[in-house]
């Protein structure tokens, strides 16, 4: 049942990136209207869920909105990264190399800084399952050298790279920040392992303050870095409010699953990562995203590549 928990945000979050580029507009709305859509989320977990269950005293715990607000500004951070690469790559292009940043990223992070993999077996499988991902999502993104000069063009190319590069950082503290200040002591174990070891309180209690840090960190770049507020109330913002629905069931089933003993970090987040066959296969079919044959042949490879890996770390690397 962990695992299959772990499975369930690729299908919300891989349709997340679909849908913004469905409903266009800049990246400062896309990632607003999510944080709003997250922020409904998390009002009523907190008051269907974490408040009955574990109590007013553990859903406001100063330490866990600490946490949760830090989680959501790097989250932030990273959205705003991704929603701007979209544009300049594709879709088809852009959530691949995210994909693969991301993988690498916090599966290194879950195994050197969390100390999720203990043995010299666990570390070769885990880096072969991380070099699978990889390859597949470098294979999805494979271009075609004639028919991409002309959609892409070197300064998107790089502008869409740098992006990429800083959503990578921002996500990857997102989803580390939470273990780690359990890790460090800062959150102690009666906290974090609450109700029956499987931190299932901590999680669904970190998603309130966790959205708290992502609207008030996107409405800070809208007003201070954009100077202009008119972005707040405008109706691609309040579309992407579905977009954050879908991404707050998402977000809430990886943290659900990172807390679980028997999943941990680096399983959760790849896991997740299985996200850009979603929304590969959706920039294709449902954004007309064109791709040649060739190009085809590398998705469907890609497709088999990153199915493998996910597998071997979920079947080899379990804490």
């Amino acid at each position: 049942m962990g695992m299959l928990i772990a499975l369930l945000p690729a299908l919300f979050l891989g349709s997340n990136s679909v849908m913004t580029a469905k409903i266009d507009g800049k990246p400062s709305q896309g990632t607003l209207g999510t944080t709003f859509g997250a922020f409904l989320f998390a009002v009523l977990m907190a008051v269907c869920y974490t408040i009955p269950h574990a109590g007013a005293s553990f859903a406001f715990n100063p330490r866990i909105w600490v946490v949760g607000l830090c989680s959501g500004i790097f989250w932030t951070i990273g959205s705003i990264g991704q929603f701007s690469a979209l544009k300049p790559l594709g879709v088809s292009l852009a959530m691949p190399i995210s994909t693969a940043r991301q993988v690498v990223g916090n599966a290194l992070m879950a195994a050197i800084v969390l100390g999720e993999w203990r043995s010299l077996r666990v570390w070769v499988i885990g880096i072969i399952a991380i070099i699978l991902v990889t390859s597949g999502a470098i294979l999805c993104s494979a271009r075609d050298s004639v028919t991409d000069a002309v959609h892409i063009s070197a300064k998107n190319m790089k502008f869409g790279m740098i992006a990429l590069l800083i959503s990578t950082i921002g996500f990857m503290m997102y989803f580390v920040f939470p273990n780690l200040l359990h890790k460090t002591g800062y959150i102690d174990n009666a906290i974090y392992n609450a109700p029956d070891g499987n931190g299932l309180y901590y999680m669904t209690a970190m998603i309130l303050p966790q959205s708290v840090g992502q609207v008030l960190a996107a409405v800070a770049i809208i007003v201070l870095g954009e100077h202009n507020q008119s972005l707040i109330f405008t109706r691609k913002t309040a579309l992407n409010i579905f977009t954050g629905l879908s991404w707050a069931i998402g977000n809430c089933l990886i943290f659900i699953s990172a807390a679980n003993p028997n999943v941990g970090q680096g399983i959760a987040t790849t896991f997740s990562q299985l996200g850009v066959l979603v929304s590969t296969f959706g920039g294709i079919v449902i954004l007309k995203e064109h791709k040649t044959r060739h190009q085809m042949i590398c998705i469907l490879f890609g497709t088999l590549l990153i199915v493998a890996g996910a597998v071997l770390m979920a079947m080899y690397t379990t804490t």
